[in-house]
Order: structure tokens, then sequence, then C-alpha cells
């Protein structure tokens, strides 16, 4: 039991900026462990908001939901942002060559077309949020997009190489226990449906699949900045296709 306390809690710690002041043992197996809790950390991070919007007012919906979307930001630090700002720059710098994408993703520094992708994602988010608020149909949404934009990285894990040899996301893919992911991931698929729809769910994994198959024609597999950057396009994918279905 401790074990996978811990295993939570080294995941709560790596994903979000929530402060665990535990002393935590970190070794690859516990590494690999602590990738089965993420979709649970995604739930954490929506309730942190459905008890923030529960405490703002109603009168102005666009306003709440840059509120929302500031903490939603703030709460990660910003982290999958990151990783879709290091893809952007890749993408659009690499010109097909894999080393010389690899080297980019590892270059601190933002260009415009980070820039530029990471305000166009912001917007949809912000306004899509909006209209769901709007909409009034239920907050299910603050829970289930953070919930299955951290699935997405256990689907690329399961069925996608790590191109780098060393660092966190390869030992985290070499150790992930494989039958319990799997596993994990189907309950939440079928939640998916369960809460929403199927066509949610269809937008949801051809977006996953489109990652994944841009991955390996580009790097031949995924990093550590590729999962972020899914994070954030299967959150605003989900956000977009329930704003377009209640909103």
């Amino acid at each position: 039991m401790f074990a996978l306390l811990a295993s939570f809690a080294l995941a709560v710690q790596f994903l979000t900026r929530i402060p665990l002041n535990i002393n935590i043992t970190v070794s690859e197996q516990r590494l690999g462990q602590s990738v089965l809790f993420y979709p649970l950390v995604g739930l954490l991070i929506g309730s942190f908001l459905l008890i923030l919007i529960h405490l703002l007012p109603e009168q102005s919906f666009a306003i709440n939901a840059a509120i929302i979307l500031t903490a939603w930001v703030l709460v990660t630090g910003g982290l999958h942002l990151d990783g879709l700002a290091d893809c952007s720059d890749a993408w659009a710098g690499g010109l097909g060559d894999k080393e010389r994408s690899l080297k980019i993703m590892k270059d601190p520094a933002a260009g415009p077309i980070a820039v530029i992708i990471l305000v166009l994602i912001l917007l949809l988010k912000w306004n899509a949020i909006q209209s769901l608020l709007l909409a009034d149909t239920g907050l299910n949404f603050l829970l289930l997009a953070p919930f299955l934009g951290r699935v997405s990285i256990l689907i690329l894990m399961l069925s996608t190489p790590y191109v780098r040899e060393n660092g966190l996301g390869s030992a985290m893919q070499k150790h992930l226990p494989q039958l319990a992911a799997k596993l994990i991931v189907l309950i939440s698929l079928l939640l998916c449906v369960w809460f929403t729809n199927f066509y949610t769910l269809l937008s949801m994994l051809l977006l996953v699949g489109g990652i994944r198959y841009l991955s390996i024609q580009r790097i031949q597999g995924v990093t550590g900045d590729v999962y972020g950057a899914s994070v954030e396009i299967v959150e605003t994918a989900i956000l977009i296709s329930l704003a377009m279905t209640y909103g």
C-alpha cells in the first residue's frame, strides 16, 4: 500500500505544483508505477478547478473562464504547454530531420511558432470553457478534459517507442506495468463514452493516433515533449468537442 501511495505522490509532484512535503525514494520502478496514476492526477486537477468555479460569482462567464484557465495553467506549472511549445518549434524548424528536431526540442528558448501555437491553444480553451459555462449543462468537462489528457500519455507510452535512451521518460516507459496500464486505458475510454458520447472518444483517439503518426514520421518515436503536447491537444479537443455538442 505504501508503494502505491508513494507512486501516486510522485505522480502529483511531477505533474503539478501542488506542494507535497514528502520525501520519496525515486527508483526507475517507482517512476514507471507513477505513470499509472496520471489519469488520477488529472481528476485531482479537475477537482481543484471544480472547487474554484463554485467559489466564483456567476455574473461574468468570460472572466470566470479566464480565471479557470489561469488556475489550470498554474496548478500544472505550464509543464505540458512547454512540451507543446518545444514540439511546435521542432516541427517548424526541424525541416524533417530527426536530429535537428530533437536538438530544437532541448533548446529552452521559444520561437515565434511556439508563441503562436500557445496563444491559439489558450484562446481555444478559453472560448470552449466560456461556451460550456454559458450552456449550463454541468461541470463534468472540468474533470473529463484533464483526465483524458493524461490518459493520452499512457496510450502513447504503450504504443510508441521512446526516442531518447536516457532520461525520465525512458525509465518510465521501460518500467510501466503493461497490463495495469492497458486496463486503466480501457476503463478510462469506457468512462469517456459513458459520461459524454462516442464522438468525443473518437476525436480523442484520432488525435492521439495523429500525434503518434507524426512523431514516428519525424523522430521515429516520442519524447517527454510529445507527451506534453498530447495532453494539451487532447484537453483542447475534448473541450471543443463538448462545447460544439452542448454549447
